[in-house]
């Protein structure tokens, strides 16, 4: 859309993608798992990501044709659902489709009567329940008694069915990878070496941050469970050995959250490293009050290369006030020993959170400039339906839209704060953004400077050409210009 690609199906925050997020592409884990459980219970799959494979619209449904499927599962989210209904509308009317996906509005029970193309909904987290009724409907069994659906019957009465209890991740195969591109998945936090694969050790957070879209629309709370070491590490070292994968990339809602299985993780995978059967960088989404020193000093000698950490904001007040019960100075101290362990971070803040004003914008701004990570997110907060931030903003009156098209969190803003409006949140993730640029550049200066001892400086001044030495002194130039200029500023103040 607009010129833009859309990251839906593995995002917990479904977006048009924008120019900082480069190649950035989610595996789609709910979809991968759900084929690979139909598989290897006997149903013939076909499993398209029309994304990843960059198919046009005449080409995915020539694929669809070809498979003539019984039953075709689409997943939808709030932000590209318009989108998605009207890709539906090409599909042959005799195809039977199922719904499903992080979007709480068609859930609702009145969405069947208004949608008549659409047969079933699968709500919440789905694999389980799919293979359910794709077993009903092969065996011509009553719909009844699937938990987990919404659904037509033939005389198109609607049935809401239970919401079905969460099923053991352990009794769920390996996702569904082969077929697929799976090269252009690309989630590399620290630039991890290429090409990288995405696993998933765990589902779920304990945490109760309001604005979370997976925990409480997916897995309805506050709910955790983790996978069998051995399993992961098994395939883990399967990416490696049969795939040829050079790293990867753990996209767990917060990955390791007890201590006791992540310090078994990471004396095994050593144990396995040490026999030479992984041996990859490998990087990893959590919070840093699930780490301490300890644990980072063993998660260093078990390969960690990087590490994704959940800011949200530099002011203590705006964390607070949205459940995400994190305090900022142990952060900062996890994020400092992180840095000086040689593990790479990037950093996730967002503007627009209850008391935002332009003051706690800069307080993050600053956080983020100071706290020098390899890599830093700036997002605006998207209220999604069916979360408590959603409600709290709808309720208070700071909602401004329900256009889902607009739900995007990085070009608009559906919401405003007490002080600032949408255009201005608009803004200020934009010179979030031209600073951490800036201090990129002046910090790639420095290294340049400073590596081999003075090695990248000869270079430029007995290199091939003499266009690097214009531009080291252009842009000293410039460097130490700023310099003076910011300490004549703080002299005024």
């Amino acid at each position: 859309r607009d010129g833009k690609q859309g990251i839906r199906a593995g995002s917990r925050w479904p977006h048009l993608r924008d120019d900082p997020e480069s190649n950035y592409l989610p595996y789609p884990f709910f979809l991968g798992y759900s084929a690979s459980l139909l598989r290897v219970n006997g149903f013939d799959v076909k499993f398209i990501d029309a994304i990843a494979e960059q198919l046009s619209l005449e080409e995915c449904l020539d694929e669809i044709q070809d498979f003539a499927p019984d039953l075709f599962v689409a997943e939808t989210s709030t932000v590209s659902f318009q989108d998605d209904i009207g890709f539906l509308l090409h599909l042959d009317k005799n195809i039977k489709i199922a719904l499903c996906g992080p979007d709480a509005n068609i859930y609702d029970p009145h969405f069947l009567a208004e949608y008549g193309l659409i047969d079933f909904v699968l709500k919440g987290e789905y694999e389980f329940t799919l293979l359910d009724l794709v077993r009903a409907l092969n065996d011509n069994t009553p719909l009844s008694e699937i938990a987990g659906i919404n659904y037509r019957s033939a005389d198109n009465c609607f049935y809401v069915n239970p919401l079905r209890t969460l099923g053991d991740i352990n009794k769920l195969p390996w996702p569904e990878r082969d077929g697929l591109p799976m090269e252009r998945y690309i989630d590399s936090p620290g630039a991890m070496p290429f090409p990288t694969v995405q696993m998933l050790a765990s589902r779920g957070c304990p945490f109760g941050c309001k604005f979370c879209l997976w925990p409480q629309v997916m897995y309805g709370g506050r709910n955790y469970r983790m996978r069998d070491v051995h399993d992961v590490l098994d395939e883990m070292e399967s990416m490696v050995r049969d795939y040829k994968f050079k790293s990867v990339y753990f996209d767990d809602d917060t990955f390791g959250v007890r201590k006791e299985w992540l310090a078994k993780f990471c004396e095994e995978l050593i144990k396995r490293n040490n026999e030479g059967r992984i041996n990859v960088p490998w990087a990893m989404m959590t919070r840093t009050d699930v780490v301490d020193e300890e644990l980072l000093y063993l998660l260093k000698e078990a390969g960690l290369h990087a590490v994704k950490y959940g800011m949200e904001s530099g002011n203590q007040e705006l964390v607070d006030c949205i459940g995400k019960d994190l305090k900022l100075t142990q952060a900062k101290e996890i994020i400092r020993l992180t840095h000086s362990l040689g593990i790479k971070t990037h950093l996730t803040f967002t503007f627009g959170l209850p008391g935002e004003t332009r003051k706690t914008a800069e307080d993050t701004i600053r956080t983020a400039i100071g706290l020098d990570p390899y890599s830093i997110q700036f997002s605006i907060m998207t209220p999604f339906p069916g979360t408590d931030f959603f409600d709290e903003r709808e309720k208070e009156g700071f909602l401004l839209s329900k256009d889902w098209s607009k739900y995007n969190g990085s070009t608009q803003s559906v919401i405003r704060t007490k002080a600032l409006g949408p255009k201005a949140l608009v803004r200020i993730r934009n010179r979030a953004y031209k600073i951490w640029n800036r201090h990129v550049k002046l910090r790639n200066i420095q290294d340049r400077i400073d590596s081999g001892k003075f090695g990248g400086v000869r270079r430029l001044f007995f290199g091939k050409t003499s266009k690097d030495l214009v531009y080291l002194f252009f842009i000293t130039g410039i460097y130490y210009g700023y310099l003076a200029f910011a300490n004549v500023v703080k002299r005024q103040r």
